[in-house]
């Protein structure tokens, strides 16, 4: 694949924020009011669907590709690879891929459960000025395997954790960011050209959100409420 302005790779990013190894930093202490603000940014992440159609600075998804790019990754392989979904036939496969997908998710569900699930906004493709898929390179040769032999997943872990920090960077300069996963990934692959080894973990609808919830949009429409962190937590 020709390397052009929609792909970016770890190689080839620019990121201001990693020191060097040799330089001697004194670490930062996140006082209280850091840890309370760090409180606010979770709780006021959202999965964001319905977006102004503000053109967003290039300078700043570049930017938040950067601060994603700061992500853990096994073995420091840094599988991410990036695709900034610009051409308008590109975009129109990958929608017309969310339909069928979507259909296909609704035939699942029925009775009025079927009826909530046709009635919620999934998607903000329609309007997001920046469509940004995500990939795994699943052959990449950096961190030589470290870490992947009993647990091959962790390289999508990986990418998965480029996604959060993303979403989260987004969030701080008042973008918002949609995850679309109601796709067809090989259908997303083939659109985008790029190499069969390449895995899809996300594709991101980004821009300026038209209002911002502390409220998940699920747990508004009545789909599903948190679940309590202790039900999710076991000792032993």
């Amino acid at each position: 694949m020709t390397q052009t302005d929609d792909t970016i790779s770890p190689a080839t990013t620019s990121n201001s924020h990693t020191p060097k190894g040799s330089e001697n930093l004194t670490p930062p202490v996140f006082d209280h009011a850091f840890q309370q603000q760090f409180i606010d940014l979770l709780l006021w992440r959202r999965d964001v669907r319905r977006f102004r159609t503000d053109p967003l600075p290039k300078a700043d998804i570049d930017g938040l590709i950067a601060e994603a790019c700061l992500a853990p990754s096994v073995g420091n392989c840094q599988p991410w690879r990036f695709v900034k979904v610009n051409a308008p036939e590109r975009r129109k496969a990958i929608r017309d891929s969310f339909e069928r997908a979507n259909q296909q998710a609704l035939d699942d569900y029925h009775g009025e459960r079927a009826r909530l699930y046709a009635s919620l906004k999934l998607q903000g493709m329609d309007q997001a000025p920046v469509q940004l898929a995500v990939f795994a390179d699943e052959e990449t040769e950096a961190g030589m395997g470290l870490g992947r032999k009993t647990m091959p997943e962790m390289l999508d872990y990986s990418a998965v954790a480029a996604v959060q920090l993303l979403w989260l960077a987004a969030r701080v300069k008042g973008i918002g960011v949609g995850w679309v996963s109601i796709l067809e990934p090989k259908t997303v692959q083939q659109a985008l050209e790029v190499p069969e080894h390449w895995r899809l973990i996300a594709y991101l609808c980004i821009g300026y959100p038209e209002e911002d919830h502390v409220v998940p949009e699920l747990v508004r429409h009545g789909w599903q409420d948190r679940i309590d962190p202790q039900d999710l937590t076991l000792e032993r």
